[in-house]
Order: structure tokens, then C-alpha cells, then sequence
């Protein structure tokens, strides 16, 4: 629960911010009437999303056995990539996110609405189709699917209410804090999807040592219990674990946190403001 509503709130406030830094200038700059194509490409972007993650879960219970580990530990890699990268590009461009928004929305309107509402699609789809798959590969590693999806609407919802509450300013968020801290929180989940890949591709026999374990606590712990499902969902821990997801899982960390933690920090987000 508490890693889907993680994901689900850092991703959910990054769309929203996104979206209300194009609201805000088209009503500062007294276009309102092009709010129609703006909203109509946000809300195509959520239902490409919603679209995404449902093939995701349709595909997967459609696979064999062994179809389902591949296409398990494939989808874990690729979302580790993808929410790696994208952690990283926001603590690179938040500096320049707010005017590089208003260049590609003025040249939009130039195109028609047709365009302004194209870059509304990609500004927001990029957010949603991470957001999509992430999730899907985290929801793998959490047994109880239930507290997962409270987690996910949780998360998505408070992530809506503070992005209109920041766009109306009701409230002040130190927004680059809130990301340094909900990057950590990401990377930390994504070290335990890289685990649950490995793990995947270890049962099909393509990684070695699947029965050579560093810790075995399923006496203690079993994998279906609620604290083995909050620490695997949330750190990646895992009740049986190889020393190939362990080394994987703590290479990961000290790989990624390290630079991203270094003091080349970007300037905070600014955040738009309503009229």
C-alpha cells in the first residue's frame, strides 16, 4: 500500500503540476478559449494510460507460466529504466520546466488547437505511461492486490487535491524537497522491482543461483503475510533472497542514490499561479 501510494502521489503531482503550469498561462495570457483542446489531450492521455495499464494486467493472465516470469521481469527492468530516468530529468530540468512548457505551448497555438492539445497528450501520457508500468511491476512484488489499489487511489487522489490547492495557492508546498524526498522513496522501490526481475528471470533459468540464498526467514516471515507484502512492496524485501537480488538490489541503490543525492541540486519548481 504505502509504495503504490508513493508512486502514485509523486507521479500524480508531477502531471498535475504540469498540467496547471499550461492552464495558468493560458489564462494569464487571456486565452481561455483554448482551454477545450488543452483539457480534451489531457484527458486522452489518461485514458491512453488507463489503457496501458489495463493490457499490462490483460496480457500477463493471459501467458503461460513461464510467459508470465518474462514478461514479469522484462516489464520490472524496463520500469526500473524508465523511473530511473525520469527521476533524474526532473532534478535536471525543474530549473527550466515552467518556460520550456510556455515555448512548446506558444508555438502549439500557431498549429491550431489540434497542436496545443497534442502537446497537453505528450506533456501528460509521458507521466502516465511510467506511472502505468511502474506500478504494474510494483503490484507484482506486493502479495495483497487490495492494499495495493487503496495505496494507488490514495495516492492519486491527494496528489490531485494538492495540485489544486498549490495552483490556487491555499497551500505553500516546498516542492523541491517534496521531490528529493519522493525520489528517494522511488528509487528505493525501484531497487526492489530490479530484485522481484531478477528473481523472475532466475526461476526461468536465464540468471544463475535461484536457490542460493543469503537469508531465508519464511519460518519467521511467510511471503503471503502482511509484513512480508509492506516490506517486499516498500524496500524489496523478499523472504527468500538470492545473493544475485541482493547484490543487484544494493548495486542499484548505491549506484543511483549517490549521484542523485549529490549537491548539484536544481533550482525548485515554480509553481504556477491562478488568476
Amino acid at each position: 500500500m504505502l509504495s503504490t501510494f508513493v508512486i502514485a502521489l509523486r507521479e500524480g503531482l508531477e502531471a498535475a503540476l504540469i498540467v496547471g503550469i499550461l492552464v495558468a498561462y493560458l489564462v494569464r495570457s487571456e486565452r481561455r478559449h483554448l482551454l477545450k483542446p488543452l483539457w480534451t489531450g489531457v484527458a486522452i492521455a489518461i485514458a491512453a494510460s488507463l489503457g496501458f495499464g489495463a493490457i499490462l494486467s490483460f496480457t500477463s493472465t493471459e501467458l503461460t507460466p513461464n510467459g508470465e516470469r518474462l514478461f514479469a521481469g522484462l516489464t520490472s527492468f524496463i520500469a526500473v529504466g524508465l523511473v530511473t530516468w525520469m527521476v533524474f530529468w526532473m532534478k535536471r530540468t525543474a530549473r527550466t520546466l515552467r518556460n520550456d512548457l510556455h515555448g512548446k505551448v506558444d508555438s502549439a497555438i500557431m498549429g491550431g488547437p489540434i497542436s496545443l492539445a497534442l502537446v497537453a497528450f505528450f506533456a501528460v501520457v509521458r507521466e502516465g505511461l511510467e506511472t502505468a508500468l511502474f506500478i504494474y511491476a510494483n503490484f507484482k512484488t506486493v502479495g495483497a492486490a487490495s492494499s495495493a489499489t487503496v495505496g494507488l487511489v490514495l495516492g492519486l487522489a491527494l496528489a490531485i487535491a494538492l495540485g489544486y490547492l498549490t495552483y490556487n495557492r491555499s497551500v505553500k508546498l516546498n516542492l523541491s524537497k517534496f521531490f528529493t524526498v519522493t525520489g528517494v522513496a522511488l528509487i528505493v522501490v525501484a531497487a526492489g522491482v530490479l530484485s522481484y526481475g531478477v528473481h523472475e528471470f532466475q526461476e526461468l533459468g536465464w540468471l544463475p543461483g535461484a536457490d542460493t540464498f543469503i537469508w531465508d526467514v519464511t519460518p519467521w516471515i511467510a511471503k503471503e503475510s502482511i509484513l512480508g507484502s509492506i516490506l517486499g512492496g516498500t524496500v524489496g524485501f523478499d523472504t527468500t533472497t538470492s545473493f544475485l537480488q541482493f547484490f543487484a538490489w544494493a548495486g542499484y541503490l548505491i549506484a543511483v542514490l549517490a549521484p542523485y543525492l549529490s549537491k548539484k541540486s536544481p533550482t525548485p519548481v515554480r509553481v504556477p499561479a491562478a488568476v
